[in-house]
């Protein structure tokens, strides 16, 4: 009994807003178990977002640790062609497609599954990938070389990298150029692109 208040007072409820695009405004709502959720803050996303306003319309998208789903449903808001999110927490999953399937139908497409095995089927190439996980777990240099070495990226993809802003920083594969990089608070911003 004890066990069950412990978790049902660790997960908590949270919202997150649309910045920018035809969607601006909308809130996102997700449950946080445990303080393991943080999606990318306004001004973050703002930075990014403005790195790609050119680049948008009309790329295939890949949000690989969707967590609160706020990068796919920015990325479509403001003219993504369609967005794929991986995300293993069930009912993230079902809080996802609760709110964003009514909100780009058929554009979005929300999958229950552990990105990094996920990553090992036939690929289908994206034009630009989020690969932003939970920062302790080490995932997001092992990710980045199956993006590029399992055929998941176009030939001019973008990929979007977060990490720590403290420790090593995830290496990525050779051929991927930095276009650019931005510290905030305890976040390590990169955007590369694939040559």
């Amino acid at each position: 009994m004890a066990k069950n208040k412990g978790r049902a007072s660790a997960a908590s409820k949270g919202q997150v807003r649309i910045i920018g695009g035809d969607k601006r405004g909308l809130r996102l709502q997700f449950v946080d178990h445990g303080g393991d959720l943080r999606p990318s803050s306004d001004r973050l996303r703002e930075t990014l977002f403005s790195w790609l306003q050119f680049e948008l319309p009309g790329l295939r998208v890949l949000d690989l640790f969707a967590g609160s789903g706020v990068l796919g449903a920015e990325a479509l808001s403001r003219g993504a062609r369609e967005a794929v999110l991986i995300e293993k927490q069930r009912d993230r999953v079902a809080d996802l497609q609760r709110q964003l399937q009514p909100m780009f139908a058929d554009r979005v497409s929300i999958q229950c599954h552990d990105a990094m095995l996920w990553l090992h089927q036939p690929a289908q190439p994206f034009d630009l990938v989020f690969v932003d996980p939970p920062y302790d777990l080490g995932l997001a240099e092992p990710a980045c070389a199956d993006l590029e070495a399992r055929g998941w990226l176009a030939d001019d993809a973008w990929i979007y990298v977060e990490s720590r802003r403290q420790g090593a920083v995830p290496g990525v594969p050779a051929n991927w150029s930095l276009h650019r990089e931005k510290q905030a608070g305890e976040i390590h911003a990169r955007l590369f692109r694939r040559a």
